[in-house]
């Protein structure tokens, strides 16, 4: 029997509501205009990655959330201001949020006063809102190694290419499953596209061993013209079998394949081991080291997609 839609019509329903027929049920559910609102405005604006796409809808509707709870009922997505932005800061410092997610929370609501031209509601620093610098942990190791007979166990062709190309070259997860090798493959060094890269920063990673080579050639050969997502699958159905075969053969926090790289790349650069797996500290180095060091850093941020030296703290320590 269809959903009597007389009760969702007329002037006598609150503006503040969006009304949804939900026909695979035969029921009726709401979501708030603001909601609604920044969930189409994702849907428009398909900046970054399938993953960061995805974080920053997760995000905006947190927010959106947050934004009734303290009192702000009949938002819209052109209403936002500057002192939505200091409730909202007040709240995820009073609940004593890490500086890290409040500033994950900063970026999505810059994104979303820039995309309704109204970047100037918000300030450019955080600072300015008294947010407190991001801290990294430091000196401890987050490297994961996958030696070829775990890696055997992966039964998928595709994935376990994925996982090698992870582990060669330091890509993140959705960058070795979109990998292209006809495209990727440069001869001395290898290219990512900005779809395939988080914040669609392009970037190029050097060729420099020939593990990486046989790695590359067989991924030539497993891909032919495509990528490594099979030419009858999309992308989210191959990131799910990705995560289900890891899954099942016992192997976690893949992540940790980059800090494996970060290291590796550290030592050939510089020599030495980095902090975070027993090598000097910063304190312990003459001046000539610390500039080797900080070439090296720089080096390594670029390689990984990272703008800034300060984040290699997190993959090699200080």
């Amino acid at each position: 029997m269809p959903p009597d839609l007389s009760r969702i019509s007329g002037p006598s329903q609150p503006t503040s509501w969006r009304w949804i027929i939900n026909t695979n049920k035969g029921k009726t559910s709401t979501m708030r205009d603001l909601n609604y609102q920044l969930k189409q405005l994702c849907k428009r604006n398909r900046d970054g990655s399938f993953q960061t796409q995805a974080g920053r809808a997760r995000l905006l509707n947190l927010i959106a959330n947050q934004l009734h709870e303290l009192g702000y009922r009949h938002m819209s997505l052109h209403s936002l201001k500057p002192k939505h932005i200091e409730a909202l800061v007040r709240k995820w410092l009073d609940e004593g949020k890490s500086p890290g997610r409040i500033k994950n929370c900063m970026s999505c609501l810059r994104w979303w006063a820039q995309k309704i031209n109204r970047a100037s509601v918000i300030a450019r620093s955080n600072r300015h809102y008294g947010i407190p610098d991001r801290t990294y942990v430091t000196n401890n190791s987050k490297a994961v190694i996958v030696d070829d007979e775990s890696l055997a166990n992966i039964r998928d062709d595709y994935i376990r290419m994925s996982i090698e190309l992870q582990r060669a070259f330091g890509l993140r997860r959705e960058e070795s499953i979109k990998f292209i090798p006809r495209y990727a493959d440069l001869g001395d060094r290898i290219r990512l596209k900005p779809s395939w890269t988080k914040g669609g920063r392009p970037r190029e990673i050097p060729l420099l061993t020939k593990e990486q080579r046989e790695v590359l050639d067989r991924a030539h050969q497993l891909a032919g013209n495509g990528s490594l997502i099979p030419a009858n699958k999309k992308y989210v159905s191959q990131l799910h079998l990705y995560d289900k075969q890891v899954r099942k053969v016992g192997l976690s926090k893949l992540h940790g394949l980059r800090h494996a790289y970060a290291q590796k790349r550290y030592l050939e650069l510089t020599g030495w081991p980095s902090p975070a797996v027993g090598g000097p500290t910063a304190a312990e180095l003459g001046p000539t080291q610390r500039k080797l060091d900080r070439e090296a850093r720089l080096t390594v941020s670029a390689e990984l997609g990272h703008a800034r030296e300060v984040i290699t703290v997190v993959y090699l320590g200080r």
